[in-house]
């Protein structure tokens, strides 16, 4: 197995981040766009708003703890204890660097008028984070045979809770897709440890049918949302710029959230192909 996969998808994931940073924080045009998708939330049905504010509250820090014992366990139940390791440090340092980031590294300029939240700094989304690394730390840690079973129960909570942050408006599209860059480098930053320490081999066995059709499945999706967003964005704001429908640019804010999520964690799983 070639170890460099991994720094390259790391350095993608940091690199990913960053040029989300500068395009959407430190342009009039980025800020203005994110801002108007905020504004369309306002228009969401009660009822997704309210289920938004649920899932999003179920994250706390005692969920956060139960998901770093939950995920450490399964490497002790497999004497895997560098897995474990591994994949606690995924989480950990997840929120780490998040609220490094957000509270202490990246500024937010005024450089559109806004009031209330909107003018506070917000990159990347801490929950986001929590859902992505967590994502992660189960695919590092679970046995090659139950990942198709993971997959099937963890990839939507985690991509869904990506959208919910835009539902509720407790952030951006960039603090998304910023968290979900940041969380796949530190995740393949870890993978590439296990690599270099030999804790990584080849599984030789047949392949799962189950998995192949969920991967394909969420692929399609993945596009599927992307070409959405790409719709969504393009067209009304190439024919009607600044005056364009905040409910729509809100629309393919989610579309594209959702989307990155799902895109993190198919490059995610395809390092992990036929790896255990």
């Amino acid at each position: 197995m070639d170890r460099r996969r991994w720094l390259v998808v790391a350095a993608a994931g940091f690199v990913f981040a960053a040029v989300v940073y500068v395009l959407a924080v430190l342009t009039k045009a980025g800020q203005a766009i994110e801002n108007a998708a905020l504004r369309g939330a306002d228009r969401d049905d009660v009822s997704e708003t309210d289920a938004a504010w649920q899932a999003l509250g179920q994250i706390t820090v005692y969920s956060l703890a139960a998901a770093v014992v939950a995920v450490a366990l399964a490497g002790a139940l497999r004497r895997r204890w560098d897995l474990a390791a591994a994949a606690v440090g995924v989480i950990v340092a997840g929120q780490v660097v998040a609220q490094v980031l957000k509270r202490f590294v990246l500024p937010r300029p005024a450089l559109v008028e806004v009031t209330g939240d909107y003018a506070r700094n917000s990159l990347p989304s801490g929950h986001t984070t929590i859902a992505m690394t967590v994502l992660f730390a189960a695919i590092i840690v679970v046995p090659w045979k139950w990942r198709g079973v993971l997959l099937f129960f963890v990839l939507p909570w985690a991509t869904a809770i990506g959208h919910y942050t835009l539902t509720a408006k407790w952030h951006r599209l960039s603090d998304t897709l910023a968290a979900d860059g940041i969380a796949l480098a530190l995740a393949a930053l870890a993978s590439w440890w296990l690599q270099r320490r030999g804790s990584l081999r080849p599984h030789t066995g047949p392949r799962r049918a189950g998995r192949v059709v969920l991967v394909v499945f969420w692929s399609v999706v993945a596009v599927v949302t992307f070409a959405l967003g790409v719709a969504l964005w393009v067209f009304p704001l190439v024919a009607e710029g600044s005056t364009a429908d905040e409910w729509v640019i809100y629309l393919g804010a989610g579309s594209f959230a959702s989307a990155g999520s799902l895109l993190a964690a198919l490059a995610f799983l395809w390092c992990w192909r036929r790896v255990e």
